[in-house]
């Protein structure tokens, strides 16, 4: 798949991710990207309709683009959406703020980036809930929370990995 054949919605987690962090950086970039900011980030009923509404409007089949308290809503709204998400693109998990999360395989191809040292995600639980959702799962090294603060404006090594996991959905 190519990247204008897809709509590409990018969910910000926190209402703070800036012009600076690497998904508004991709998202301003790509014709077929828009944004969402979830309220508050963590998955409760509210969020996650925000999400499926969204992803319910899109014309063209879609990537999800999810950072930190993203990830979960995502995860929790898998088996709501009625169009058709081709892929899920999950950077940093975060687990501080949502209850525990399903470990039952997603409906749909997804990758998940974790750091060894995210303050809001053990590693190991990370690897757990890539393992479950049937995720490629990649260990980006003592990267923290892959955000501007760790040094992760641009992350061209994601946008790299994201566009050869775009390629391979269809």
């Amino acid at each position: 798949m190519k990247v204008k054949d897809a709509d590409i919605i990018f969910i910000a987690g926190d209402p703070v991710v800036d012009e600076g962090h690497w998904l508004a950086r991709w998202q301003s970039k790509l014709s077929t990207g828009r944004r969402l900011t979830i309220g508050g980030g963590d998955a409760t009923d509210e969020t996650t309709r925000q999400v499926v509404d969204a992803v319910d409007k899109a014309t063209r089949p879609v990537v999800l683009v999810a950072h930190g308290e993203a990830v979960p809503v995502i995860v929790r709204a898998a088996g709501k959406f009625t169009a058709r998400i081709a892929g899920a693109f999950m950077v940093a998990p975060s687990t501080t703020n949502s209850a525990p999360l399903p470990h039952d395989p997603l409906p749909f191809p997804s990758l998940l980036v974790a750091s060894r040292d995210d303050p809001n995600c053990d590693f190991s639980t990370a690897e757990e809930l890539g393992a479950g959702w049937g995720s490629l799962f990649i260990d980006a090294g003592n990267a923290g929370g892959l955000n501007v603060a760790s040094g992760h404006g641009p992350w061209p090594e994601g946008s790299m990995t994201f566009a050869r996991f775009v390629s391979r959905l269809q």
